[in-house]
This record gives C-alpha cells, structure tokens and sequence, in this order.
C-alpha cells in the first residue's frame, strides 16, 4: 500500500483507508463476524488507517476496530482515526465544552481500548464552532492530557475548512470531496498543503454513485440514509449521495463509468482520481470484504491522461455543479 506522509500528524498512513460507518449498522446491516472479516481483508490488502467515530452504532463501530487491534503485533502501524461532537444534544456550540470532551474521549479510548487515542477529529459541528478560539484549546488541553496524540477537524462546508486551517497545529481535515464534489479543489487543497494539514477525503464513493452500479431503478433499504435523507431530513443533504440528485448522480456516473480503463473498476477509478488531485487519504466504506481488498487495490491506479483528467471535470460542470458549488 503507498503511503503519504502528513506533517502535523506526524506519521505516514495509508493512502486508502477504510470509513467504517457501516460497521456501526446505521446503513448496513454488518453484524459483528462480517465486520471483523472486512476490518482483517483491509488489513490484508494493506489499509493502515481506519476512520470511525463514537456515534457510529453508538460506539459499535469503535468497539469492532478495538476488538480487531487487540493483541496485534503490529497495532503500531495503524492510525485510528474518531470522531466526536454529534453526541451533543442538542446539537449546538454551547455543547462543545471541555467537560464534554474529555467525558467524549474517555468513552471512545474504553470502546477502542487504548490510553492516547491517535486522532481526534470534531465531527461537522454547528459552524460557530469553528470560529471559537476556546474550542481549539480545550483540544490542546486534551492533548497535554495524554487523552489524544493529535486534533482535527471534519467538515461541511469549504468555509469551515478555511477556518480551521488558521490554527497553526491542526493536523487533518476531513471534508466531502469527490469526483462530483471539486470545490475543495479549488479554495481548500492547496492551503493545507502548504501548511502540512493532511485532507482527509471522506464520502470518496458518493454513498455509492461512484461505484457505477445504479440506475433509477435501484432501491435501498428503508434504514440506509440513501433512502431517508435525500432531502437532507435529518442530517445535511451533502451526506447523502455528495448532495446530488440521485437521478442526477446516476447519470452522470454512467458517464464516468465510460471512462474508467479496462481491468479497473469505476470505483477504483474515482479513487484513483482523489490520490492524483493529492488528498492525503481517503476512507472508503464496506460492507463486504470484497469491497475492502478493491478498494485499497485501487491505491496502484496508473495515474490519468490528462485528456480523461478534463473530461471528468466536464461531467462535473455539466451534472453537478449547479446542485452543490455554491452550498458546500
């Protein structure tokens, strides 16, 4: 597996790692053998990063990789990425305090079994948060603590990313960015590049449109979020299908699925693409092992003509833009 070193973390992970959202069973049904099965076929292939957070099946999710590492000779080369916040209720800036913060870390370093937990990341607060200079020390505090060895930030919104990267020891952002979602590109990338912030690219799949294995037809479960939260009902839309109109998105993916070379698959492809745009990681989902050894075998994608390079940033202009340039 090719790594990539990020600076403020502080070591080298894996460029494709493994979101493990479904192994909470929100939007999957993973029970608890499976998810041991896909964590060891990551594992296997290569992926040296796993990306969870404490709301993932109230904590499931962190207990499965937990349960995974214990007792490996190697648990040293693994970055565990969590994720705290969306346990606020209400879910609002008042909510982010230290008090809470430690009670949060304290409950994701029993579930993952470890005394520092590697990287902390707040998870898409309110965006006030971002503005608010005792929130970034307070994490300081839990690092000096020895509850956390690094601090980041996961995002909605451009915006919210360019406010983060003002603090000079912010290790990683984890942000929306895809073949059909290119703003980070532009305005986000290059800033943390400069200042040795890893971006994190999560949703690389666009909840699955990337696979080019829909059509209109194709149904989802009535617990997936691809089923519940395509107005954006319960949590924000750009979570669900990257923002784009499921109609939208399938067509637009037939397209890209046109360009994907021979031998590779289309998910492979859209991957291939965040290692050469120069994210830091990605952190694809599965519910199958299969899924977890294509995807971290899509870190050996050859790199694209540039002639392919311009032809997926014009289906992007074409399907996408006008659904989620301006929101995001």
């Amino acid at each position: 597996m090719r790594t990539t070193t990020v600076p403020n973390l502080g070591r080298e992970i894996s460029l494709v790692g493994l979101g493990t959202w479904q192994l909470g069973g929100d939007w999957a049904t993973v029970g608890d053998e499976t998810a041991q099965e896909v964590l060891a076929a990551a594992a296997d292939a290569g992926t040296r990063l796993f990306d969870t957070a404490d709301v993932y099946g109230d904590g499931r999710s962190e207990k499965a990789i937990g349960r995974f590492l214990a007792g490996r000779t190697d648990r040293g080369e693994f970055t565990v990425i969590t994720k705290m916040g969306r346990r606020a209720n209400p879910h609002t800036p008042e909510e982010y305090t230290l008090d809470h913060y430690r009670a949060w870390t304290d409950r994701s370093r029993e579930n993952l079994g470890v005394d520092t937990l590697d990287l902390v990341q707040l998870h898409c607060p309110p965006t006030a948060v971002f503005g608010d200079e005792r929130v970034y020390d307070d994490l300081r505090t839990l690092q000096q603590e020895g509850r956390i060895a690094r601090w980041g930030v996961s995002v909605e919104l451009v915006d919210e990313a360019l406010a983060a990267l003002e603090q000079p020891d912010l290790a990683t952002i984890q942000i929306i960015v895809n073949i059909f979602r290119r703003k980070p590109l532009e305005r986000v990338l290059p800033e943390a590049r400069e200042k040795g912030v890893g971006i994190i690219a999560r949703l690389p799949l666009a909840s699955g449109l990337l696979s080019g294995k829909y059509d209109e037809h194709t149904t989802f479960a009535p617990e997936d979020h691809r089923t519940w939260n395509r107005d954006g009902a319960k949590m924000n839309i750009g979570e669900t299908f990257s923002g784009i109109p499921f109609e939208v998105g399938v067509a637009a993916a037939r397209e890209v699925a046109a360009l994907t070379p021979e031998g590779w698959a289309t998910s492979q492809m859209a991957l291939g693409w965040l290692a050469q745009v120069g994210v830091a990681t990605m952190i694809p989902g599965a519910s199958k092992p299969s899924q977890a050894r294509s995807n971290a075998e899509a870190a050996e994608f050859p790199e694209l003509p540039a002639a392919t390079m311009a032809a997926l940033e014009d289906i992007y202009d074409r399907f996408c833009r006008e659904h989620v340039h301006h929101l995001f």
